[in-house]
C-alpha cells in the first residue's frame, strides 16, 4: 500500500479496533450481570467467574465485528468527507478503487478473523462454558446451601437446611418444589446426605414426609417415608450428553452420528447453525460495501451527507435482519439454505457495483429535499438568533 491507502487504513482499522472494543464491552456486561447470581451464590472463585463470562468473549465478537466494521466504514468515509479529503482525491484522479483498497484489506482481515470464530473458537468456547457450568451446578448443594438460609437451586426448586454434619450429612432439610405448575411439592426431613450412583445424582433423606398439593383443587396429600431419594440429575446433567447444535463442533454438524438421539429432534437447528457458519464471513463484506456505495462518493460542503448516513444506517439494519429471518426460515425449511448465502452475496455484488460506479443510483428525491430543508431551516434559524443578538 502507498501512503494515501496506509493513511485511510489506519483510520479505519483505529476506529474498527475502538468500536469493536466498545461494543463488546458493553455487551459483555450484560452477560456479566446475568451470570452473577449463580457463580457469587454458589461460592464460587472470582477467577472461575470472570472465566465462565470470558468464554462468551468469542459469541459477541463474531456477532458484533461486522458491525463493528460498518460503523469504522461509515466514520472514516465521512471524515474524509467532512475533511474535503475525498474532493481533493477525487481532483487529483484518485479513483473509488484506489480510495476503497485499504478498506477491503482491513476487511479482508474481519472475514478471516470472523471465520475462525465461527467455525473453530465459538462452539469450543461454548462447549467449556457448559462444561464449567455443570462443574458449578455439581456442588450445588455441598456449596451454596447455607444453614438458615433459603437457596433457589433453580427456578421453583428451593433448599433450607438447619446445619451440617460431619461426612456431609445435611440435618433438618426442607426442599420445596414447584417447577410442575399443577403440584407443589415440599419434602422435610430430618437429615439427608447427597450421592453420586451409575443412575445420576441423587439427594439421599431420611426420616421426613413428603407432601403433595394439587394447585387447581388444593388437595393436599402426605407421604411419611424412612428413606426417599431425591433425583438431583436434572441439576447435574452431564454435558457431553445434551450438546446443543451451538455447542458442537463444526465437523460433528457436517457428519453427525446417526445414532445421536439429539440429531431428529433438532435437525433443523444442526442445519441452521452449520450454514450460518459458512455465512458469517460474508456479512463483513456485505456491510463494507453498503457502506461504501452510500459515502464513498466525494461530496461537497453543500451537499448533505445526513441522507447518506441515515440510508446506509436503515440498508445495514434491514440486511442484518434478514439475515436473522432467512436463518430462522431455514431451521424450519430446508429449502431455504440458499438462501442464506444469496442474501449476503446479491448485496456485495450490487453495493459493490454501485461503490464501484458501475450502476448509478441516485438517493430518493424525497430525502435529499427533506435533508436540504432541515439545512435550510437550521441555517436561517442560527442566521436569525445572530442578527437578534446584535441588534441587542
Amino acid at each position: 500500500m502507498g501512503s494515501l491507502e496506509r493513511y485511510i487504513f489506519r483510520q479505519a482499522a483505529l476506529a474498527f479496533a475502538a468500536g469493536l472494543f466498545i461494543l463488546t464491552l458493553v455487551v459483555w456486561i450484560t452477560q456479566v450481570l446475568r451470570q452473577l447470581d449463580l457463580v457469587t451464590n454458589s461460592g464460587q472463585t472470582i477467577a472461575l467467574f470472570f472465566m465462565m463470562t470470558s468464554l462468551g468473549i468469542p459469541v459477541l465478537l463474531a456477532l458484533i465485528a461486522p458491525i463493528a466494521l460498518f460503523i469504522a466504514a461509515v466514520q472514516t468515509l465521512n471524515k474524509l468527507n467532512s475533511d474535503s479529503e475525498l474532493i481533493v482525491m477525487s481532483a487529483a484522479g484518485v479513483s473509488p478503487a484506489r480510495i476503497a483498497r485499504p478498506l477491503f484489506i482491513l476487511t479482508a482481515l474481519v472475514m478471516l478473523f470472523v471465520g475462525t470464530l465461527s467455525l473453530w473458537l465459538t462452539p469450543s468456547s461454548i462447549r467449556h462454558f457448559r462444561l464449567l457450568l455443570t462443574q458449578v451446578q455439581a456442588n450445588l448443594l455441598t456449596a451454596i446451601v447455607r444453614p438458615g438460609q433459603f437457596t433457589q437451586a433453580d427456578r421453583g426448586l428451593t433448599f433450607h437446611i438447619r446445619d451440617r454434619a460431619a461426612g456431609g450429612v445435611l440435618l433438618g432439610i426442607v426442599v420445596s418444589d414447584t417447577r410442575d405448575p399443577q403440584v407443589h411439592m415440599i419434602y422435610v426431613a430430618e437429615r439427608g446426605v447427597i450421592t453420586e450412583q451409575p443412575q445420576g445424582t441423587f439427594f439421599v433423606l431420611e426420616n421426613g414426609n413428603l407432601q403433595r398439593r394439587e394447585t387447581k383443587d388444593g388437595n393436599t396429600s402426605i407421604v411419611v417415608f424412612d428413606r426417599y431419594a431425591f433425583d438431583l440429575s436434572q441439576l447435574t446433567q452431564a454435558a457431553e450428553t445434551i450438546y446443543r447444535p451451538s455447542e458442537r463442533y463444526t465437523s460433528e454438524l457436517m457428519n453427525p452420528d446417526p445414532a445421536d438421539p439429539m440429531l431428529e429432534r433438532w435437525r433443523g437447528r444442526f442445519r441452521q447453525e452449520l450454514h450460518d457458519r459458512f455465512a458469517a464471513p460474508l456479512y463483513p463484506l456485505a456491510m463494507l460495501c453498503i457502506a461504501f456505495a452510500m459515502l464513498g462518493q466525494a461530496r461537497t460542503t453543500r451537499q448533505s451527507r445526513g441522507a447518506a448516513i441515515a440510508g446506509a444506517i436503515i440498508i445495514m439494519a434491514a440486511f442484518r435482519g434478514g439475515g436473522f429471518a432467512v436463518s430462522g426460515i431455514v431451521a424450519a425449511r430446508p429449502a431455504a439454505v440458499p438462501l442464506v448465502y444469496l442474501l449476503p452475496i446479491v448485496t456485495i455484488l450490487f453495493f459493490g457495483a454501485v461503490s464501484l460506479g458501475l450502476i448509478k443510483v441516485r438517493p430518493p428525491e424525497v430525502l435529499t429535499r427533506l435533508s436540504n430543508d432541515i439545512t435550510d431551516r437550521i441555517t436561517r434559524m442560527i442566521a436569525a438568533r445572530t442578527a437578534q443578538g446584535g441588534r441587542a
